[in-house]
């Protein structure tokens, strides 16, 4: 039998019962827009997740200050003053898997220009700052190494400090003060938007570390309150982590089991991370196949339907010399017909409840070729499956029986 009169007999047959064959392929239609529509929903959040961890920067891990003991009580994070801006040397020189260090000095001030006032965080770094944390200067320069040795009162301005106190003025080249010290604007980091816990990363002046110690704060002792590390892969930062824990407590003098330091991995996290959303992907796409399932339930229902319907018909072409193997193939057409039919309606209506999600309720969403391939599959094999028994059972009958059917 040729392709295309196979075809032709099943339009056919399937217009008779347009009602009957439009809800039929209903269920297969909810079933792949639910399989696209779920999937972009988990791929989206999968990629929103992935971008808020590449915009804290490229391989990163931070080293915090860690507590200490006062008087026989163990005191909080964060309390012990040991990590120093040479610890950062130390890590960037000893360490080959290092592809930069920065220490952190971290602060908070009312910044002033003009009539105009804005509190802010003040976070001190050195000139390794934008490339560790790939955040690029978007108007200006970044400060330099110079800047830092001479503690200058340059400072780095985030796109809400500059919206607040600037409003449409050019910020490079004014002065500022903070805590009534004037300093002068020299660059505008690019917008970064949200970090993963929902905090503005924009909202941030940056400085030379020195000049927060000596200037901002007045410190004694020059401690700094991290460690930020850049590695020069995402598996260098699994290796590099114990080496640089391994480097401090030599450092440090520290004790086993009483590091005055902790470590956090941002590797670590994003494959975490990374980890659940693929998990949930895998989740939502698994609950919306159900439905394909469903779909196919229904087709195989009406194709048993039809097969009684079509008795006397089926013997009639067995009497002139169809074969089983031709009955069988025209029913098995018919199903599959029916499953890509509803696929391709399936794919339009995916596609445009992802869009509309996106529109809507402001979710992310990615639409996936490859989701949109194996749904349109899994359809036309939901349509071989269960369209298999009502062709076999239709290419199984007795003409002489099927004939004398009414």
């Amino acid at each position: 039998m040729k392709i295309w009169a196979i075809l032709k007999v099943a339009f056919r047959a399937l217009g008779r019962n347009k009602l009957r064959s439009t809800l039929t392929m209903l269920g297969i239609i909810i079933g792949v827009g639910a399989v696209i529509a779920m999937v972009s929903i988990g791929q989206g959040a999968q990629a929103m997740v992935k971008d808020q961890i590449q915009s804290m920067g490229t391989n990163v891990m931070f080293v915090w200050a860690g507590s200490r003991m006062w008087g026989g009580v163990r005191l909080g994070a964060g309390a012990a003053a040991t990590l120093t801006a040479e610890d950062a040397e130390a890590i960037e020189r000893e360490i080959p898997l290092v592809a930069a260090a920065s220490p952190i000095v971290r602060a908070s001030a009312q910044v002033v220009f003009g009539n105009q006032n804005w509190f802010t965080s003040i976070q001190g770094t050195n000139e390794k700052f934008s490339k560790i944390r790939n955040w690029p200067v978007q108007d200006g320069e970044f400060f330099q190494e110079g800047d830092v040795r001479a503690a200058a009162r340059v400072v780095v301005l985030g796109k809400t400090v500059v919206d607040n106190l600037f409003q449409g003025l050019n910020p490079v080249g004014q002065t500022i003060r903070i805590r009534n010290l004037p300093f002068r604007v020299i660059g505008v980091l690019a917008p970064k938007g949200q970090s993963m816990m929902g905090q503005d990363q924009d909202d941030i002046v940056v400085m030379p570390y020195t000049t927060v110690q000596k200037k901002l704060l007045g410190q004694q002792i020059l401690s700094v309150n991290a460690i930020m590390i850049s590695f020069v892969t995402p598996a260098a930062a699994m290796v590099g982590e114990q080496r640089v824990a391994e480097l401090l407590r030599q450092r440090h003098k520290t004790p086993p089991g009483q590091d005055d330091f902790m470590v956090r991995n941002m590797t670590e996290i994003a494959e975490a991370a990374e980890q659940a959303n693929r998990v949930m992907t895998l989740l939502l796409g698994s609950i919306a196949a159900v439905s394909l399932i469903v779909g196919g339930i229904g087709i195989m229902n009406i194709m048993l339907v039809s097969v009684t319907e079509r008795t006397r018909e089926i013997g009639i072409r067995m009497a002139v010399g169809a074969r089983p193997g031709h009955i069988r193939m025209q029913f098995l057409t018919e199903s599959v017909v029916l499953c890509l039919m509803g696929g391709i309606v399936g794919l339009l209506l995916g596609v445009g409840l992802s869009v509309g999600i996106s529109r809507v309720l402001g979710w992310p969403t990615l639409i996936s070729p490859l989701s949109m391939i194996i749904s349109f599959s899994f359809a036309a094999a939901v349509g071989v499956f269960f369209g298999y028994y009502p062709a076999h059972k239709a290419a199984s009958l007795d003409p002489i029986e099927a004939l004398r059917y009414e």
